[in-house]
């Protein structure tokens, strides 16, 4: 039975039950996951449940099926998603064939027997398209169940495992599939309840109509002294043998009414308690599993999925916990309307409470945020985020589309929310377009309200805690909205926070906030007051979040090998194990992650991380998904790996000394050394010429480690060069220049440049290789370029190159051309 929520009811001799003043309920729902910590029982056990029109259809259902044994792989039954609306064409594909092969065995039915078996057929297949018509996907799932009780008693007869992957239980989560048994036991119980209190309605106005003939005997009794004493004595003995029979019987009528009360409210109970069972699996648990999901989609762990799912049982929570409480208002009339002496009316209170509880419980925990606010907020910089409210079409919020507000608080202010403490409507800065109306699509049944054009014009901020920085201060945005349900039986005030945001003013702030943000989203515990984290996680934790965190910002499936995470994890405790399993155990810290100094240097762990990703995204990504970069090894592990390599094989590798920076180690045999260290080059040089072409002009580099030829590896990326006969055209009667990489202490032995041409050199010249007569603009310094064991390294020279690339950017002028001399 479907009861309209606006409906206004009128129980047969009541009044109806009016609300002076509508209570109004309050919540604060946070997209912080794992707010509610209780989990479910398992339903394992329970008798199974039907859909509502099994019962009606099984046998039916069974002949179609029996009947066709093909429609499963014509149609793909086992392939319909139920909780996806787009293979409803499928569930409508799969009844049309159903009703079609009832109708073609209907017509082959011959004889005497055959006529009624034909008959039969027709009703069935009548029946089928009238009931699933209008809701096919209740077919498959109707189907489905009877197939998987009758496949679960096949093996439990005959001692058999389950089947095997790809079959039919296998399509459905089990979890899945018991909360969808639930809703039809739920559904089940609530059809019982609304027979049963027809029942006690139908038996209590009969209970009345014989209560006013008592009455009305009770009357005649007092007339009976106007009549004469020979007809008052006739009739006063077949009165009172009628009034005593009526008497009798409703004394006995007032106690079966008194049990039917009380096996209705008793029932009601039952009815609650697996509807709040039912409603903590999708609110706390499938429901907090979304915002975790949500959560790590935002340090780039897989999307979180769509709502369409969560929102069909939400909605369908909200249509059973709303006829329930008609119903329970419909019995508090009756009781009401003839009162007897009993436990049912504070039942039916306890009842009504419960159900309001439940009921405020959905609306407020289904007010979530679909689309998070950026996590790192920049202010004046236009922002949106998406606030739904799941249950909002089932209870017709939309007749009346409410208003969302959002604002901008602190970690302290969060506190006192959760707290329910007053915190005078304070924020903690101006968002400008703020308010929204939460709109209706009819199409997809959702009510959301879009925040397009929001703008922080300003931050307020707290005074901050010891070393903390300002990109470690967590603010929230709240969002906020009132609307009633039930033409304002209800009236529901709801709020829910953001992740947190961090707040920066400038672009270089970006990457010690999105520091934070990691930190925060990895490794949030269940029911944290916000927005506390731990300030130690084991290493083996962090290295999955830097993992999910690489992958996502490089767009790679090639993630951290084991190799590179011991190499991270020997940078991070400074360490020279080369066994991961020796870090398992060890923890790090937020100050070693990303607020102190790594050992020498002046940057942090996670500052010298994201100088990596941001050098891989922007220019190397390609290379990186082909395996050419090796990159996190450092300098004495690349002459480890090159030692016995034929002269001319290199490797990549991510740069110790600088952010972002990457270097080319090579062998290369020769009186003075055999490995050479390149300087490295950062996201400014290959915004200039990209690591391909600056490979290809460095003819000496032969094998990709280990062993894999150059052409071959980087061919496909080098930039296509104009025929060396095509003289090059002069543009406004300037001649282009070429820009080439130029190894000096390299280019006359292995020909890198061409005599009297016109070409860049990249790197600056080592004057521990020969005379640098030609390259006197260069310091020349010997004893800056050796590295503590002597070694030469390129690594440490000056950046020559960055300065030639800036003069190349002004007007030419002939004399800061330098040319390579044979």
């Amino acid at each position: 039975m479907h009861t309209d929520i606006n409906e206004q009811l009128e129980p047969a001799g009541g009044q109806e039950l009016s609300l002076t003043q509508p209570p109004v309920e309050q919540h604060l729902a946070c997209s912080e996951p794992w707010l509610c910590g209780s989990r479910p029982s398992s339903s394992r056990g329970r008798p199974c449940g039907r859909c509502r029109h099994c019962t009606a259809s099984t046998s039916l259902l069974r002949c179609g099926i029996t009947c066709h044994s093909g429609l499963r792989a014509k149609h793909g039954r086992d392939s319909i998603d139920i909780d996806n609306p787009q293979d409803s064409i499928k569930a409508t594909q799969l009844l049309d064939g159903l009703v079609q092969e009832l109708q073609k065995k209907a017509e082959h039915q011959v004889g005497e027997d055959g006529f009624l078996l034909k008959i039969k057929l027709g009703n069935y297949a009548t029946q089928l398209q009238n009931t699933y018509d209008r809701c096919p996907m209740d077919l498959v799932r109707c189907i489905r169940h009877i197939l998987y009780h009758e496949q679960r008693l096949v093996r439990e007869a005959t001692n058999q495992s389950p089947s095997p992957a790809g079959s039919l239980v296998d399509t459905m989560s089990q979890k899945h599939l018991q909360i969808n048994q639930i809703f039809e036991e739920l559904r089940l119980f609530t059809q019982d309840t609304e027979n049963e209190l027809k029942k006690l309605q139908q038996t209590q106005e009969y209970f009345i109509i014989q209560y006013q003939e008592n009455m009305r005997l009770q009357a005649q009794f007092s007339q009976l002294s106007q009549l004469g004493p020979q007809e008052r004595m006739s009739r006063e003995t077949t009165l009172q043998q009628k009034k005593a029979s009526l008497e009798a019987w409703l004394h006995r009528e007032a106690q079966t009414l008194q049990q039917y009360r009380v096996e209705l409210a008793e029932k009601h109970q039952k009815t609650l308690q697996l509807l709040r069972k039912q409603q903590t699996t999708i609110l706390d648990d499938e429901l907090i599993q979304w915002k975790r999901r949500q959560q790590l989609a935002g340090n780039g762990g897989p999307p979180e999925g769509t709502l369409d799912m969560l929102q069909s049982w939400c909605e369908k929570l909200a249509e059973i916990i709303w006829q329930n409480r008609q119903q329970i208002r419909r019995a508090e009339h009756v009781c009401q309307h003839l009162p007897i002496p009993g436990p049912v009316e504070e039942m039916l209170g306890d009842l009504n409470s419960t159900i309001t509880d439940i009921i405020s419980a959905l609306v407020t925990s289904t007010f979530i945020i679909e689309k998070q606010p950026p996590q790192v907020l920049k202010t004046q910089t236009k922002f949106a985020a998406t606030v739904r409210l799941l249950v909002g079409g089932k209870l017709n919020v939309h007749m009346n589309p409410p208003q969302v507000k959002a604002t901008i608080i602190s970690e302290q202010q969060a506190k006192a929310l959760l707290k329910n403490e007053s915190t005078r409507n304070e924020s903690s800065g101006e968002i400008l377009n703020n308010c929204c109306v939460m709109e209706y699509h009819q199409a997809t049944g959702t009510l959301s309200a879009h925040f397009r054009n929001m703008s922080l014009k300003r931050i307020k901020r707290s005074d901050r805690r010891g070393a903390e920085s300002v990109t470690e201060e967590k603010f929230t945005i709240l969002f906020e909205s009132q609307f009633s349900v039930g033409g304002n039986e209800l009236v529901f005030q709801v709020k829910t926070l953001s992740l947190p945001v961090v707040v920066i003013v400038h672009g270089s702030q970006d990457n010690n906030a999105t520091a934070t943000v990691l930190w925060d989203n990895a490794f949030a515990e269940p029911g944290r007051v916000p927005f506390a984290v731990p300030d130690k996680v084991l290493w083996p934790q962090l290295c999955e979040a830097l993992n999910m965190k690489f992958k996502a910002e490089v767009q790679s499936n090639r993630g951290l090998t084991k190799e590179n995470l011991v190499f991270l994890a020997q940078k991070l405790f400074n360490s020279t194990s080369n066994h991961l399993e020796d870090y398992n155990s060890m923890t790090v810290s937020w100050s070693q992650f990303n607020r102190e100094n790594l050992p020498g240097r002046n940057y942090t762990f996670w500052q010298w991380f994201d100088g990596v990703m941001e050098v891989l995204k922007k220019h190397l990504k390609p290379h990186w998904n082909d395996g050419a970069i090796l990159g996190f090894v450092n300098k004495q592990q690349a002459h480890d790996l090159l030692i016995n390599k034929p002269d001319g094989t290199f490797l990549l590798r991510f740069s110790d000394s600088e952010i972002g920076g990457i270097t080319i180690a090579w062998k290369f045999d020769s009186p003075e050394r055999m490995f050479w260290n390149l300087m490295p080059f950062t996201t400014r040089d290959f915004s200039i010429r990209s690591l391909a072409d600056r490979l290809g002009d460095l003819s000496y580099l032969i094998y990709v480690f280990p062993d894999r030829p150059k052409d071959e590896v980087f061919s496909k990326y080098y930039t296509p060069v104009p025929c060396e006969s095509t003289p090059a055209k002069a543009v406004d009667g300037y001649v282009k220049p070429q820009i080439k990489q130029v190894v000096p202490e390299f280019a006359t032995a292995s020909g890198d440049s061409t005599p009297g041409s016109a070409t860049y050199m990249d790197q600056a010249p080592s004057p521990a290789v020969g005379s640098q007569t030609h390259y006197n603009m260069y310091t020349q310094n010997p004893e800056a370029v050796l590295d503590p064991e002597g070694d030469f390294d390129l690594d440490d020279t000056m950046d020559v190159a960055r300065h030639v690339e800036e003069l190349l950017r002004r007007p030419m002028d002939h004399q800061w051309i330098p040319h390579a001399q044979s």
